[in-house]
C-alpha cells in the first residue's frame, strides 16, 4: 500500500479529497491517526505559498508524502476578494461559514448583479526531503444573495453555476467532484502524486 497524508482538519475538504483519490493502491492517512496536531499559520500572499507551507510542515512531521491545498473564492466586483483570505474574511473571532457568507453578501450590497466569481484551488504535494510539486484548478460561476442547498461547505450555498441553475451546495458529491475547483486540482495532481510515490 502507498500511503499519503491528507493535511486538513476540514471535514468537507477531506470527504471530497477521499472520494477523488479513491484507489485500492492508496492508503489515505489523517494527521490525527498519526497523533500529529500542528497549527500551521497560513500567512502567505498566494494559494501556492499557503499550500506549500502546510504540506511541507505535515510531510516533515509525518515522514509521509503529504497533500495539502489552499483554496478561495474570488469575486470580480470586489477586485478578487476574498481570495486567499476566504477562510478569514469575517471580522468575527472564530467565525463560522455562515458568518463569512454574511460578510461577503454585506460587501456586495448595492453592487449591481450578476456578481461573477470563481473558486480557485492549489494543491501542494510535499515529500519530507523537501520535494514540492503543485497543481491547480478553477471553476466559474456567480454569487447569489440567497442561500440554496444543504451540501458542501464554505461559500457553496451562494455560488451558482448559471448553466446548471444550481448552487455548489445543491450538487451531490459525485456532481461536485466532476466540476469543482478542488476536483480539478486534485485530478491534475493525481499523476504527479503517483510519480512521487514511486520514486
Amino acid at each position: 500500500m502507498l500511503k499519503i497524508l491528507i493535511a486538513t482538519g476540514n471535514k468537507g475538504k477531506l470527504l471530497e479529497i477521499q472520494a477523488l483519490l479513491d484507489d485500492p493502491e492508496l492508503t489515505l492517512v489523517l494527521p490525527a491517526e498519526m497523533g500529529i496536531n500542528l497549527n500551521v499559520e497560513e500567512n502567505g500572499a498566494t494559494y501556492e505559498t499557503n499550500a506549500a507551507i502546510k504540506a511541507m510542515a505535515f510531510a516533515c512531521a509525518s515522514g509521509l508524502l503529504t497533500l495539502a491545498d489552499d483554496s478561495g473564492l474570488e469575486v470580480d466586483a470586489l477586485g478578487g476578494q476574498p481570495g486567499v483570505r476566504s477562510a478569514r474574511f469575517s471580522p468575527l473571532p472564530n467565525a463560522s461559514d455562515a458568518d463569512r457568507r454574511h460578510t461577503l453578501l454585506e460587501r456586495l450590497r448595492g453592487v449591481s448583479r450578476p456578481w461573477t466569481a470563481h473558486f480557485h484551488c492549489t494543491v501542494a504535494l510535499a515529500r519530507p526531503d523537501g520535494t514540492l510539486r503543485f497543481a491547480s484548478g478553477e471553476c466559474r460561476g456567480e454569487i447569489i444573495p440567497e442561500e440554496r442547498g444543504q451540501n458542501g461547505f464554505g461559500y457553496d450555498p451562494i455560488f451558482l453555476f448559471p448553466e446548471l441553475g444550481r448552487t455548489m451546495a445543491e450538487l451531490s458529491m459525485d456532481e461536485k467532484n466532476q466540476i469543482s475547483h478542488r476536483a480539478r486540482a486534485v485530478k491534475a495532481a493525481r499523476p504527479v502524486l503517483l510519480e512521487m510515490l514511486e520514486k
